[in-house]
């Protein structure tokens, strides 16, 4: 146990704000995916030039540009051969090398150019020979970047079905259990249509437990589930009578025989894959951590347990937890919720939503919640489909919303977290950072 430290031994930081900020940046200077994807790309390559095949990039992301631009010059530091490859991320940007095409795609809901970077990268692999080498690079937001029908699936059904399954509150595990299934892409697809060429997968992970299957709907490996598994989910999680008619029949299709099975681990698709190389949340968390005992904070804690289910839930838990920090006490949680919008229309993002939570649970805490801050954002300085990565609270967030004539509580059940947010002056806006390793939860009591 720590003792509680006086107040005048806590760290001379100018407010909680501020701190919580400090340590924020510091957890996302660990989460920059140009030297864990440098170090990828040469702990890859053969140590003999000679032995070195014709290399392709294929990078898919939140982060796929900063991803390529590093592989590019680890190869290039090299004299090795670019053959050819492709960038789909989420903003437009000059290719960083003549042999690469860029393409924008749509996220956090597929769209017309997800539809056009999925026949981008269609047309890519089948001009990959067999003999040559491909890196692929995946970060958060590829499922949608480069969602397209699976064949036998409309594509107006793969929208509808993608917009319930983000509706639903189901986490993302079950969310690309369902989803990948009916992608072009997913669920080893494009190991399947690259093969026999040899695969690199190199991951920056945004979903709890690292799951390779999960991420980007796990193009490149295994698919664990079956068509059986699938229908399973769909009605135990009650979405059978939401889901496009059509898309049960095709599982049906798949359990009958009629249509192939999505490539299982026994699949000679995989004999041409290396070792993927993988980083997540908890390098992010030993980040934050280790800024804060700089700073002379003590006790500081990393939450073991995943943040994982309603984002409202988990605020509320958050600032229960904060309560029990001494003062000059910092924890972390890293993870990601959910927000099971129902029929609601507000705006805001599962670390908005959870930040007007804790707000609220601050606020009635009274004195218990003196001296506490909470910052909750994501990774990719995107929230939802806002402009904001997150938000700073603290027990005065709620009593400030009030003032500037918006109710937290209604907010809150409307999921309106944005402006709520916005009116009290809690929204945090870092701008794209071009990483995504999921989101952290940083709480600060001075």
């Amino acid at each position: 146990m720590h003792a509680a430290v006086s107040r005048s031994s806590i760290p001379s930081i100018r407010s909680g704000a501020v701190t919580v900020r400090d340590l924020f940046a510091a957890s996302l200077i660990a989460a920059d995916p140009t030297a864990f994807t440098a170090r990828a790309v040469r702990l890859r390559l053969p140590a003999d030039r000679n032995q070195a095949r014709p290399t392709w990039i294929i990078a898919i992301g939140k982060a796929a540009m900063t991803m390529a631009r590093a592989a590019i010059h680890e190869l290039q530091q090299r004299n090795l051969t670019i053959a050819g490859g492709l960038i789909v991320g989420p903003s437009a940007g000059d290719s960083p090398h003549p042999a690469l095409s860029v393409v924008v795609g749509d996220h956090p809901l597929p769209g017309d150019h997800s539809f056009a970077a999925a026949h981008a990268l269609d047309e890519l692999c089948s001009r990959v020979p067999g003999d040559d080498r491909v890196f692929v690079l995946l970060s958060g937001g590829a499922s949608s970047l480069m969602a397209a029908a699976a064949d036998g699936v409309d594509a107006e059904d793969l929208i509808e079905l993608s917009d319930l399954l983000v509706r639903s509150g189901l986490d993302i595990g079950r969310i690309n259990a369902v989803r990948k299934r009916f992608l072009r892409w997913g669920a080893g697809r494009l190991s399947a249509a690259l093969a026999p060429a040899r695969v690199e997968l190199i991951v920056l992970s945004d979903v709890v437990g690292d799951n390779l299957a999960h991420i980007g709907s796990g193009p490149c490996v295994p698919d664990a589930t079956t068509a059986f598994d699938v229908r399973r989910l769909i009605d135990e999680t009650h979405l059978a009578d939401k889901v496009p008619h059509a898309l049960l029949h095709h599982l049906d299709e798949v359990m009958s025989g009629t249509r192939p099975e999505t490539p299982k681990s026994d699949s000679p698709v995989f004999l041409y894959a290396g070792v993927p190389a993988l980083q997540g949340n908890s390098g992010v968390l030993d980040a934050g951590a280790l800024r804060a005992r700089v700073l002379g904070f003590d006790p500081v804690v990393i939450v073991g347990e995943p943040l994982q289910g309603e984002a409202a839930h988990a605020g509320s838990r958050i600032a229960t937890a904060s309560m029990a920090l001494p003062r000059g006490g910092v924890a972390l949680w890293g993870g990601e919720t959910t927000v099971t919008m129902g029929a609601s229309i507000g705006a805001g993002g599962r670390c908005q939503e959870m930040m007007l939570a804790a707000a609220i649970a601050l606020s009635d805490a009274g004195h218990g919640a003196s001296g506490i801050t909470l910052l909750a954002a994501g990774t990719d300085g995107r929230d939802g489909p806002t402009d904001a990565a997150g938000a700073i609270v603290d027990a005065s967030s709620a009593a400030r919303m009030m003032e500037a004539g918006v109710d937290p509580r209604t907010a809150l059940l409307r999921h309106d977290s944005y402006e709520a947010l916005h009116l009290s002056g809690a929204l945090l806006k870092t701008g794209l950072t071009g990483t995504n390793v999921g989101d952290v939860v940083i709480a600060v009591r001075l």
